[in-house]
């Protein structure tokens, strides 16, 4: 059971966390809609699960031959963890840059997908959830559903993001607020970081 808390509340704190998802969704609905921000939401919500695969494979292919290794990386995960509380603690608001080309459904979906497939910071934030939080002798069945509640936890977030940044008064409001938002998230990123830097781990 504490094993489950801990991965959905670091997800659900590194999913909030500004970033490279949360400024394609942000331009995305500010200036194409709310169908199109949501579909950028349902391509970050894919693009989470090409991170969950080679993550299980790789972790898969560590504990059988090179066990030692996980040890390493769960320092190396506690140490991102305190570095991602860090960069969002001192995140600069984001800011969009007006066009005026429209795009479809698929192109957004296309973009939310690549952008989280392809950002390290996604990687990371799995790697380091699975050799940080969960026990080597953790079910398959449990590793996978982890991996489902990331990818919907993304979903739901970015969806709820799309909504609100498709209103301008909404938008304004929520912006002016993102440097106290950023702090709060960077603090407690921070803190769970340097708690799993000092835990024995398993």
């Amino acid at each position: 059971m504490e094993e489950i808390i801990a991965v959905m509340l670091i997800t659900i704190l590194a999913v909030i966390s500004p970033g490279a998802d949360f400024a394609i969704v942000t331009k995305n609905s500010y200036l194409y809609g709310r169908k199109t921000g949501i579909f950028t939401a349902f391509g970050i919500a894919l693009g989470v699960f090409v991170h969950v695969a080679y993550t299980l494979i790789a972790i898969a292919f560590v504990i059988v031959y090179t066990p030692y290794i996980l040890t390493i990386v769960k320092y190396a995960g506690a140490i991102y963890l305190i570095y991602m509380g860090y960069k969002t603690f001192t995140q600069k608001p984001v800011i969009d840059i007006a066009t005026t080309i429209s795009i479809n459904h698929f192109q957004a979906f296309k973009y939310g997908f690549f952008t989280n497939a392809l950002n390290p910071k996604t990687t990371l934030f799995v790697i380091s959830t699975y050799t940080q939080i969960v026990n080597i002798k953790t079910p398959n069945i449990i590793l996978i559903s982890y991996g489902f509640f990331m990818s919907f936890a993304h979903f739901i977030w970015f969806a709820i993001v799309a909504i609100l940044f498709s209103s301008t008064i909404l938008r304004k409001k929520m912006l002016a607020k993102q440097v106290f938002i950023n702090r709060i998230i960077g603090l407690i990123l921070g803190l769970l970081g340097l708690i799993l830097l000092f835990a024995k781990f398993s």
